[in-house]
């Protein structure tokens, strides 16, 4: 056995031979993976080895039809068969929410070149004739979906791999994973020892105790999972002897996925009492073995297979496959850097392997060869869960994750298990006051307030929510009196030494304020991508304070330790600093109120350090309402003493709190772009207006500068744009297709409605050379389309006279 390698790749199943594949593809050839077993062993083996593109994330659908159009050119190149069946899919809608879902996701599929059509009862009859459209009323048809052979196609990525220089270890079993001063990795197996520069772990169900070898928590775990497979099916048989093929049903009111094996029919189910396997770790003795069948957990659903698919109350039951695999929280793969780890890489959590594998190779492999992918992958980034994450937190959500796994996904659904888990100290006044909870990074956060006899929840809707009323009270408030909320959602981070302010001009991209000054700025990866959208602090020559998105601090913190430098400290201080935001007209009359430092000749973009009633806190005047505003940062343990200061200056003034759906609202009009939604490493800072905040000025090589200049000189090929939208009672969420003369032009990234303006927003990417201040174009919502007039300035304040004066 070789006892050196670039990377070594732990677990051969197909995400791991996958990994190992794309970096020989990309140049890496001395790359070697450590199985402790065969290839295929744990889920690959007994996985039922569907693929289909139908994804709520549109990088994610896009990896997925990456993945697919893979299994052609695997055969090509090694002459082994995959086993591939593109038989196509459709997936069944029995209600008009799950119908615009599915009309949802087809919109988005039209910019990303997807095939997808929505189709008729009568559609359906004829292209899955198996099936009972009794309640049904359309659906959603995929050509590129399909089932392939596990073993074979793992083999053929692993024979791959061998032929771009890959060394495949089987029967190595990993005991110890220990890391040297310089960051390479020490990796005993009961081979003997391995040297490697870089781990991945792609251990699959036994990730979790790779990890821990290591000192890493993966938020995973497995679930029970079943399906089974019929004799001889007449209706089946039919079709074949005809020489077709029957095409995958996705049936999720039956919770229920069915698809052609051989003369008979494969069908497996997420049925609501499901289980958690392997709760206190995965015997390192299991591999190719099945779990005792179940028949009791899923005895409903089979019911309601009958009735929907009639021809398998005749069939006999051939084989019953019952077995493990792993989910993450959100159901969505754990794939990246692992935060706080040098040269420690994660591949886990890949539940759909065979439509995801060869989109996460792909992208582990950019990232370790190159430095960064070539799209945004927070989606299965592994830094979108935090080191506040548990197994306590973890095994719920799983559990809830795989029970929804044919729900109907809405835009503004809050899910319920879990929760509460983290709070801030202002919990329990809010939610007294009627806060209607959302979370964000497991924390408890306001969406909106409600009074009186309005319901504590929001209701799960593609249109607008029973929350319009009470978020058009929020926003009232802000703009005509003042309103307060909390500033717990922000990231926020001291950076701190002699080298500090040098360190923050390499890092990012806009200018680095004087004392006593804030700025705004881009943080940018070497091509040019947007990684942050910050404000920095100056709080002294050495010391400055950045706050961002609260949901990227492990994001964030990964990139400044990857960029650390001599002298500089950076620490990450979310949780440790706490306060208020209060907005509005009457805001600056409250805070003055609290203080006996004098107001009047606080700028814009000022930050002072004052004492508000009897808390020391740092105050900033800026705000993405985009009014008159100040940020009130404190100690968490002040935070109430300082809430009853303001509120209690607040009440004359007319002070209500508002929560995020207001806030949300409030940015749109003034086009304020988000984090994750216009600003993203999808998108430049030319393309969506944040090289306004670009320094070109400044005398420092920082990190993307010649990607951010070069696209200064030729001009970027598309523009973030603001629309109002001709729409009644829905609104833009996010992809929905921009069409112009009976083409798509480009997409919407975010929208919704001003309560201000009484106008529904969108804001979206066109191409440059198509906008003009009369531009008219058409939205696509929900199936509709909407006509769209381009806004050339902001609805609120567009000189900025409030917000700076």
């Amino acid at each position: 056995m070789q006892t050196t390698t670039r990377v070594a790749v732990i677990g051969g199943g197909v995400v791991g031979c996958s990994v190992l594949y794309h970096l020989t593809k990309l140049g890496w050839s001395d790359v070697m993976l450590l199985e402790r077993s065969e290839l295929t062993s744990g889920s690959t083996w007994h996985a039922a080895g569907g693929f289909h593109t139908l994804n709520g994330d549109t990088n994610m659908a896009a990896l997925q039809g990456y993945t697919i159009r893979l299994y052609k050119e695997l055969e090509e190149i090694t002459g082994m068969s995959c086993g591939l069946h593109h038989v196509g899919g459709v997936t069944l809608a029995d209600n008009q929410d799950r119908f615009d879902m599915l009309v949802a996701e087809r919109a988005k599929h039209r910019f990303m070149g997807l095939e997808t059509e929505i189709v008729t009862p009568d559609e359906i009859k004829t292209i899955a004739p198996v099936t009972n459209t009794d309640g049904i009323i359309g659906g959603l048809y995929d050509p590129l979906d399909g089932h392939l052979d596990p073993s074979g196609t793992t083999h053929a990525y692993a024979k791959a791999a061998r032929m771009g220089g890959a060394t495949i270890e089987t029967h190595c079993k990993v005991l110890e994973t220990n890391q040297r001063a310089d960051g390479t990795w020490d990796i005993v197996t009961n081979k003997g020892s391995i040297h490697a520069e870089h781990i991945v772990n792609a251990a699959g169900l036994w990730a979790r105790e790779v990890g821990a070898m290591a000192g890493v928590y993966f938020p995973l775990h497995p679930m029970e999972h079943q399906y089974l497979v019929t004799e001889e099916v007449p209706m089946i048989a039919e079709i074949i002897d005809a020489g077709g093929e029957h095409p995958h049903v996705m049936d999720p009111a039956g919770e229920s996925y069915l698809r052609q094996e051989g003369r008979g029919l494969c069908i497996g189910f997420y049925e609501q009492p499901c289980r958690p396997w392997a709760v206190d770790g995965t015997p390192w003795d299991f591999g190719h073995e099945l779990l005792p069948d179940d028949f009791d957990k899923i005895e409903s659903s089979i019911e309601f297979a009958y009735q929907r698919f009639p021809a398998l109350e005749q069939a006999g039951i051939k084989s019953v496959i019952h077995g493990p695999f792993t989910f993450a929280p959100d159901g969505n793969p754990l794939v990246g850097p692992v935060p706080g780890m040098r040269n420690y890489w994660s591949a886990c959590a890949v539940m759909a392997g065979f439509s995801q594998g060869g989109g996460v190779g792909l992208m582990l492999a950019q990232w370790m060869v190159e430095g960064e992918c070539e799209r945004d992958t927070f989606a299965m980034d592994c830094a979108r869960f935090g080191d506040w994450i548990t197994p306590g937190y973890t095994r719920p959500k799983v559990i809830e994750n795989y029970q929804k796994r044919f729900s109907v996904s809405y835009p503004n659904e809050e899910l319920p298990a879990a929760r509460p888990f983290r709070q801030t100290p202002m919990y329990d006044v809010f939610d007294q006051m009627g806060a209607v909870w959302g979370q964000q990074y497991g924390l408890e956060v306001p969406n909106y307030f409600a009074i009186e006899d309005e319901p504590r929840y929001e209701t799960p809707s593609f249109r607008r929510s029973n929350a319009f009323e009470a978020t058009a009270r929020e926003v009232n408030a802000v703009r005509q009196a003042v309103g307060i909320n909390e500033v717990h959602n922000f990231g926020k981070y001291l950076v701190t030494g002699p080298g500090a302010r040098e360190w923050l001009d390499r890092i990012m991209a806009g200018r680095v304020p004087k004392p006593g000054r804030l700025s705004l700025t881009p943080m940018l990866s070497p091509k040019g991508r947007l990684i942050g959208d910050f404000t920095i602090s100056c709080l002294s020559d050495t010391a400055f304070q950045l706050t961002a998105s609260y949901g990227s601090q492990a994001f964030h913190m990964r990139w400044f330790e990857k960029n650390e430098a001599d002298g500089v400290t950076v620490e990450n201080i979310s949780d440790q600093l706490n306060g208020f935001q209060i907005a509005g007209p009457k805001s600056r009359d409250v805070l003055q109120a609290c203080t006996r430092t004098d107001l009047s000749d606080m700028r814009f973009m000022d930050l002072r350090h004052l004492t508000v009633g009897m808390v020391d806190c740092l105050v900033q005047r800026v705000s993405y309402t985009g009014d008159l505003g100040y940020e009130i940062y404190c100690d968490p343990m002040a935070q109430r003493t300082l809430w009853s200061t303001l509120w209690d200056a607040g009440q004359p003034h007319g002070m209500k709190p508002f929560g995020m759906r207001a806030m949300m609202s409030l940015r749109l009009d003034k086009f304020f772009g988000s984090w994750l939604s216009e600003f993203s490493p999808d998108y430049t800072a030319s393309e969506t207006g944040l090289d306004r905040f670009i320094s070109f000025k400044k005398n420092t090589d920082f990190i993307g500068r010649n990607a951010a200049e070069a696209e200064r000189n030729t001009g970027p090929a598309r523009r973030l744009c603001a629309f109002e939208v001709d729409a009644q009672d829905t609104d833009v969420n996010a992809y929905e297709p921009i069409w112009l003369d009976g083409d798509v032009v480009g997409f919407c990234t975010s929208g919704g409605y001003s309560h201000y303006a009484k106008k529904s927003i969108a804001l979206g990417f066109v191409p440059t050379y198509m906008i003009a201040d009369d531009l008219t174009v058409e939205i696509e919502i929900l199936g509709q389309m909407h006509r769209a007039r381009i806004l050339n300035a902001p609805l609120f304040d567009p000189e900025g006279i409030r917000m700076r004066g």
